[in-house]
């Protein structure tokens, strides 16, 4: 694993948990959300219990939208963590993506966690999660292996630039990766998504992805947590050079919401949608402007710590928020509401 000992990756996977948790590494207000507005109908024809929420995501039927987005793995606290999750996940019909499996390429043993947490949850749609840096020097037949383990329909490749830039442990190397995707696309024999970490993607990084085989791409912009200002948390009083750093870039990257509008309009691929989206109703409008699928990270984890009535509670809650947001706009099923146009940017 570099030259990272199993200690220190544990206590930075712990370090990523609490401080994800903090407002100072939210950047609330700048995805974008607030611009857009859903049209009331004050005069829906249809009944609540006609509303329909369920869909299709690469060939799998969910009950719900939304995603529980890849979070923590392969430290003393996350296997009953996403055990946790991964039950919820199955019992309300979402998908969910693994933490990071980085650890397993170099400890086998990292793999018993998912393989333990998937015979108790044979349902569960999960996808696997690889960074691009560690894609980029692993043959594929071991990234193979990684989903097999967590029995996965899908692999997440994730970028992460700016945190592996101001991580103190970071591997900021990524030459070679359009090539490490293309090979991937082409050679794994589930579908593979693209998802950012927070900053999200430009119009002409989308154009790219689109030539490269990926299935869909999770934009995950700006305007939830933000992993380098999470980085910088971690760097104060030990890398000064790094921490003003992150203070400086505390801000960086495109807003969730713009890179929605981009990524719809790129064929070849599903625009799923993550970064800062907080209520269902966050979810009705991403999923309004043509998001197939919604995903959810810091929400779900707050509760999660809290327990299982409060993790399917938070759970509960967004579905009816989103059942609510399509009452509102007269829209029985999802095809109906991304399909008519029923979002608008907000009037300054």
């Amino acid at each position: 694993m570099d030259s990272e000992s199993n200690h220190q990756f544990e206590s930075r996977k712990t370090d990523h948990i609490r401080l994800s948790l903090s407002d100072s590494t939210q950047a609330r207000g700048l995805s974008g959300l607030d611009l857009i507005e859903l049209t009331h109908e004050a005069l829906p024809d249809l009944d609540f219990e006609d509303i329909s929420i369920a869909t299709n995501v690469l060939g799998h039927a969910l009950r719900a939208p939304f995603l529980i987005s890849s979070m923590t793995a392969g430290h003393a606290d996350s296997p009953a963590l996403n055990r946790l999750l991964v039950r919820a996940a199955a019992s309300r019909g979402w998908c969910m993506g693994v933490g990071s499996q980085r650890r397993e390429l170099t400890d086998p043993a990292a793999a018993a966690e998912w393989t333990a947490i998937r015979r108790e949850a044979p349902t569960a749609l999960l996808f696997g999660n690889l960074g691009l840096a560690q894609l980029i020097q692993t043959p594929v037949d071991q990234v193979r292996r990684l989903c097999e383990a967590v029995g996965a329909i899908g692999l997440f490749v994730h970028l992460n630039a700016l945190q592996e830039c101001i991580q103190p442990e970071g591997t900021p190397r990524f030459r070679g990766g359009w090539q490490a995707l293309t090979t991937l696309c082409r050679e794994l024999e589930i579908p593979v998504i693209v998802k950012e970490t927070g900053c999200g993607f430009s119009k002409a990084t989308l154009e790219r992805l689109a030539e490269t085989g990926v299935r869909a791409v999770d934009v995950s912009g700006l305007g939830g947590t933000h992993w380098g200002r999470v980085e910088g948390g971690r760097a104060a009083g030990v890398d000064p050079v790094r921490a003003r750093t992150a203070a400086t870039f505390a801000d960086w990257g495109i807003p969730t919401v713009r890179a929605v509008v981009d990524a719809v309009t790129v064929p070849n691929f599903e625009t799923w949608a993550s970064g800062g989206v907080r209520s269902g109703l966050d979810a009705a409008k991403l999923l309004a402007m043509g998001a197939r699928l919604v995903g959810f990270a810091q929400p779900i984890l707050e509760a999660a710590v809290r327990g299982e009535a409060a993790l399917i509670e938070r759970m509960t809650t967004l579905e009816f928020e989103l059942r609510t947001a399509m009452f509102c706009t007269d829209r029985v099923n999802l095809d109906d509401l991304r399909n008519r146009q029923v979002w608008t940017w907000r009037a300054k």
